[in-house]
Formats: structure tokens, C-alpha cells, sequence
């Protein structure tokens, strides 16, 4: 698994949020009201897609797959002044970040058992608290086994 340390630049997105839960996941109804109507969105700095986790504080101390998050269907833009109705403005902040780039299917959950489970111990850094994000471009294909994606993980030095 290809793991790269990145210092992300502040990002200006647009796109629609849900709250949801693992249990009470959300996901498919967020993408697809979103992907009616993302031609809306003018000003798209590329054709990638950006999927957005926000959790709160303590979620990964205190997880039950019950506790609810904020997940966001967005993409990059070169500015706010032309936000179609029904959709907001997400600023995501600069920071250090683990890349992990991913084959497989969305549905195939043991990626995320490695980062957390694995990799987060034992690489010299602890999750920091912002927001978690998948970079969905054109080689990504959903649940399909050779779908690829990149998967951002907010880090800082422990």
C-alpha cells in the first residue's frame, strides 16, 4: 500500500452535506441529489469529486457505529461568488496529511481497518482534528473491484 506524506493548500469547495451515521448511512442519497446537479457549480477547477468526512472531537476515542457525522459531496472551485441554490461553501484548511492510494471497491472496508488500525500506530503520527476526504477522479468507479481513489487523512506529528 503506497502511503505519502502531504502538505495540503486550503481548498475552496462546493457541494451538499448531510448528517449520517454508519449505521444510518446516508452516502447514496447525498451522491446522488448531488450528481443531479453538480453541471450547476460554473467555476470547477477540474473534474474530480471530493467526498468529505467531519467528525466530531472525540468520535474516534469514543466510536459506536451509531454516532453521527457530517459528510460532504463537493467539488474544487476557484472561488464563492457564484454558489447554486441548495448547495454551501466548504473552506477545507491547509494541513499534513497521509495519502493512501486505493484500489478496490467503496464497499470493501478493510482499507480503513489498515489506516486505523494498522498504519495510524505505527507510523509516528496521530489523527488530527479535521476534516477526512476521498479524491474521486476519473479512474474511480464506485463499488467496482478496479475503481481507484485517494484517500486523505488529517495527521499531525505525535
Amino acid at each position: 500500500m503506497e502511503v505519502i506524506i502531504k502538505n495540503l493548500a486550503k481548498k475552496k469547495l462546493v457541494g451538499m452535506h448531510l448528517k449520517m451515521s454508519f449505521v444510518n448511512n446516508r452516502t447514496g442519497e447525498l451522491w446522488k441529489n448531488f450528481m443531479q446537479r453538480h453541471h450547476e457549480i460554473s467555476n470547477k477547477l477540474s473534474a474530480d469529486f471530493f467526498s468529505i468526512q467531519c467528525y466530531p472531537l472525540t468520535y474516534f476515542k469514543d466510536f459506536k457505529p451509531t454516532m453521527e457525522f457530517e459528510k460532504w459531496a463537493t467539488v474544487e472551485v476557484s472561488d464563492f461568488t457564484s454558489i447554486p441554490k441548495g448547495m454551501e461553501a466548504f473552506e477545507l484548511e491547509a494541513g499534513l496529511y497521509a495519502v493512501f492510494y486505493y484500489k478496490g471497491s467503496s464497499l470493501d472496508t478493510s482499507i480503513y481497518e489498515y489506516i486505523f488500525g494498522v498504519w495510524i500506530q505505527k507510523s509516528g503520527y496521530t489523527l488530527d482534528d479535521r476534516p477526512h476526504f476521498e479524491v474521486l477522479g476519473e479512474k474511480y468507479k464506485n463499488e467496482d473491484p478496479n475503481s481507484e481513489e485517494e484517500i486523505w487523512i488529517p495527521i499531525k506529528n505525535i
